[in-house]
């Protein structure tokens, strides 16, 4: 064609070519014969053709992959609290509806509710109490199952309500050292993990001590705490000397200027009058470096042992002196209201309660929540 060079390559065609093209492409028929040439366009192409092309959309860019979905949000801590004690108040309101759906109220109908909140680990004084309280001028009556929820829910706030109290760190007393005791399986490692997250978010320069020298697995489970709160973990390997152990981490906390001291302890039984001695010789220990030492002895309390829970208290109490408590497991057991039962005998304060495994499922306790939680009643 004349268009072509001698060297056969065809040259760039212009924009009128292309644009005079495009125009026949819209316009001319598709071919049904072999490709014919092309019919000579006019010399000037029309305006419209022009406008078009600069009104021709974009080509939209190749869609991206999405951006995965957010993960839901996580339940406030008053609707895991009540999910975490839905067994201790399933079994405690459905007596409660049993006895009090159909019946009037007398002494039959109140001794089966202290029956019911006896076998709920209440204890005997505070399941009398109740029942007396649910009876005083209802005799005869009919009362319904949420009138005697929420009658149980205020004399189980009543009780708790004065031993409510947070861990108070005194900032004087530094470092501020928290000893924590309890027996096996209760929960202390993870206990500790879960302080040092919440005192970490405040600011605070947290040191931990792996003072359970009898696992080598409680030791690497809070080294594993430390790395990932960027803490300091004094340990040693498993077997050490406990007191030994206390002691030096006391004074590396006193080095590195350190705001608090989490020591861990083995877990032992509160009728192995040999594992107690070591742990009346830890304190013993840390007091030659601090008089004042340990500030706090949390005593770590599985909710799931029920009445055994008691005797830990007393042991654990003279042996090392228990400060204020920590619940855990009430996810695990249809027997929260031992909670009860200990506040009342042993009015010691009650600073935190779990209901679950995650680094935000310790919180701080509250009396009311607790008793409306327990009552199955709503926030």
């Amino acid at each position: 064609m004349a268009n072509e060079d001698k060297s056969g390559a065809k040259p760039k065609r212009s924009l009128f070519d292309r644009l005079r093209g495009r125009k026949d492409a819209v316009t001319s028929p598709a071919p049904t014969a072999p490709e014919l040439a092309a019919p000579e366009a006019p010399e000037t192409a029309p305006l419209a053709v022009f406008e078009s092309l600069a009104q021709e959309p974009v080509a939209e860019p190749a869609p991206q992959a999405a951006e995965p979905a957010a993960a839901p949000a996580k339940p406030s801590w008053w609707k895991r609290l009540r999910q975490g004690l839905s067994r201790s108040s399933q079994a405690i309101g459905g007596g409660i509806t049993d006895i009090f759906a159909k019946r009037k109220l007398d002494s039959e109908t109140l001794q089966e509710l202290e029956d019911v909140l006896i076998r709920a680990d209440l204890g005997a004084s505070a399941s009398l109490r109740i029942a007396e309280a649910v009876g005083k001028g209802r005799y005869d009556k009919n009362v319904s199952p949420d009138e005697v929820k929420n009658i149980l829910a205020s004399e189980i706030e009543t009780v708790l309500a004065p031993l409510a109290r947070p861990l108070e760190i005194d900032a004087a007393k530094r470092p501020f050292v928290i000893l924590v005791i309890g027996v096996n399986g209760s929960g202390k490692t993870t206990t500790i993990g879960k302080l040092a997250a919440k005192f970490s978010r405040e600011g605070k320069k947290v040191m931990l001590a792996a003072g359970d020298t009898f696992r080598a697995a409680a030791i690497e489970q809070l080294r594993i705490w430390g790395g990932r709160l960027d803490c300091q973990v004094i340990a040693r390997e498993s077997g050490g000397d406990a007191a030994g152990l206390g002691f030096d981490a006391l004074k590396a906390a006193r080095e590195e200027n350190a705001d608090l001291l989490i020591m861990d302890t083995a877990g032992r039984l509160q009728n192995r009058t040999e594992l107690m001695a070591e742990l009346e010789k830890i304190i013993r220990v840390m007091k030659k470096l601090d008089p004042e030492a340990p500030h706090a002895v949390l005593l770590v309390l599985d909710a799931t042992v029920g009445q055994n829970a008691l005797s830990q208290v007393e042991i654990f109490g003279r042996a090392a002196g228990v400060t204020g408590l920590v619940m855990t497991k009430l996810d695990g057991t249809a027997r929260g209201g031992i909670l009860v039962a200990i506040a009342e005998k042993f009015k010691l304060p009650i600073h935190f309660i779990g209901v679950g495994e995650g680094a935000d499922d310790l919180e701080s306790f509250t009396a009311r929540d607790f008793a409306r939680a327990i009552a199955g009643l709503d926030e």
